[in-house]
């Protein structure tokens, strides 16, 4: 489990095919290293893999077929939000974090407004039903909270912090992205279903 509150911009060094996979090289950035063993979970732009080599400035991954289809971001180098796993202790300062993408939304605005950002995603339909005004939603391993929902778009207001500690800084007219939504309205909707489907 993660809280979608990024803790370092890594960067993906290298990219090294493996049949339909892949293996990543991903430089750590300020991420601490200290307490990460083999076998560890690290969420990288939102997608939970497991450490497989690591060393104090960089660690690799292996990334499988599928969620290279089901994720974006992970294929090319490029700049990388970073979060450790979190443990029991750990203060929750986003919402609770799977890792798991759920689909893959496109920006279709990413305007300044004062020294903010507004930016606006189109989200897959089957996922817009888990997508509620003031309700958390995870972009790239950022936990956010929106703002407005119209029909398949959805809209967030980025403030100055979180674009100086994130990659979502490089958003632009669409550019993809991991899309997580909350896991509550997830087992709600399923709750929902299955009462449906009992009756």
């Amino acid at each position: 489990m993660f809280t979608g509150i990024v803790q370092a911009l890594g960067r993906i060094e290298k990219v090294e095919p493996h049949g339909g996979d892949v293996r990543l090289t991903i430089a750590c950035g300020g991420l601490d290293m200290a307490d990460v063993m083999q076998g560890d979970s690290i969420a990288v732009n939102g997608v939970c893999l497991t450490a497989v080599e690591y060393d104090a400035n960089s660690f690799q991954v292996h990334v499988s077929a599928e969620t290279l289809r089901c994720a974006t971001g992970l294929s090319a180098p490029g700049e990388v939000n970073l979060e450790k796993a979190l443990r029991l202790a750990d203060r929750l300062g986003g919402h609770l974090v799977s890792g798991h993408v759920d689909g893959i939304g496109e920006v279709t605005r990413f305007d300044d407004v004062g020294d903010c950002k507004l930016l606006a995603i189109r989200a897959p339909h089957a996922l817009s039903r888990y997508v509620s005004t003031k309700g958390s939603i995870t972009i790239n391993g950022v936990s956010l909270t929106v703002n407005t929902v119209e029909r398949d778009e959805f809209t967030i207001n980025l403030i100055p912090h979180t674009l100086e500690v994130t990659t979502l800084k490089h958003l632009k007219p669409g550019s993809p992205v991991n899309l997580e939504v909350d896991l509550i309205a997830r087992y709600v909707d399923r709750m929902q279903q299955w009462e449906q489907e009992s009756a």
